[in-house]
């Protein structure tokens, strides 16, 4: 890290954003559902996709469920095991049932069309707050405070002067985000964007590039001397390897290869243990992955 200067000032809020977006300018991934000229649909599959998972699993992914489904229509007509076919290994593959029903209800309540304010982006299936308000900015310039983990590190090094974000805390982040927002809501989709950007890229949680800055002039934690992080953490994720996520996620491997229904005595032989595969089996249909057929089971197919 570069040497300290003595003190930092901190900067006016605009200032933060001012300087994020002029580096965003030339920094910015060209990620295919940044393009101009992009749906609002494209910028909903994005977010439902990039929930929990990295920029580049989802990349491929998200070309191919395009190129398939490039309207809300296109989806809602495909049975829902396409989709979850289609999902893949992309992880939490609820969230492809969510989407088609998401893309069933745009049909049937907007005409077809993605509907921009927070309300009606919040009643689609599998839109939560950080979903609504990422697609309302991202698609359509509202100027809305977007938080994800990423800005989240940056707001806690920048302003707060801390190495870690800790447990989330929405209301407060959100109101740490909005005092940072241009009022232009053009230069503030760009800054959502941007501190989002940054921490991906630059403000890294383990190694961050503070000599690549744009910021690092008024980062708080900076002028503190980087200093260790002694707040509250975030629980652990449990292990995967041996664990009923990894059941559950062997027989949706199964389920989606076989355009059959799977009987449970060949599920045994992919899961051994068969306390594991009973609550997998279990828990997928309970969730609505697979449905009880005769001879198995299968994913939905309405």
């Amino acid at each position: 890290m570069p040497t300290l200067a003595p003190h930092a000032e901190s900067a006016p809020e605009g200032a933060i954003a001012d300087a994020v977006n002029r580096w965003f300018a030339h920094a910015a991934r060209p990620l295919p559902w940044r393009a101009a000229d992009i749906s609002p649909w494209a910028v909903l599959v994005s977010e439902f996709m990039l929930q929990q998972t990295q920029v580049a699993r989802v990349q491929p992914r998200w070309e191919e469920w395009m190129r398939r489904w490039p309207t809300p229509a296109d989806l809602a007509a495909a049975p829902p095991a396409e989709a979850v076919r289609l999902w893949d290994r992309l992880g939490y593959p609820r969230r492809a049932l969510w989407l088609h029903r998401a893309a069933t209800e745009i049909v049937e309540r907007h005409g077809g069309e993605v509907p921009r304010d927070l309300d009606s982006l919040l009643a689609l299936q599998g839109v939560g707050p950080y979903t609504a308000r990422a697609i309302a900015a991202f698609a359509f310039a509202e100027r809305h405070p977007v938080v994800d983990t990423n800005t989240r590190r940056v707001i806690a090094r920048a302003v707060d002067g801390v190495a870690e974000a800790g447990p989330p805390a929405t209301v407060r982040e959100l109101a740490s985000m909005s005092a940072l927002l241009p009022d232009d809501p053009a230069a503030a989709r760009t800054f959502n964007a941007g501190a989002m950007e940054l921490g991906a890229t630059v403000c890294t949680a383990r190694a961050p590039h503070c000599d690549e800055c744009p910021i690092a002039a008024v980062c708080a934690w900076r002028a503190a001397g980087h200093p260790a992080y002694d707040g509250p953490r975030r629980t652990r994720q449990a292990r995967f390897e041996g664990s009923d996520r990894q059941a559950r996620g062997m027989v949706m491997r199964e389920l989606r290869s076989a355009h059959r229904p799977v009987p449970r005595d060949e599920l045994a032989d992919v899961v051994t243990d068969p306390e594991r595969l009973a609550r997998a089996i279990d828990g997928l249909v309970a969730d609505g992955l697979a449905v009880r057929v005769d001879g198995g089971f299968a994913l939905p197919e309405s």
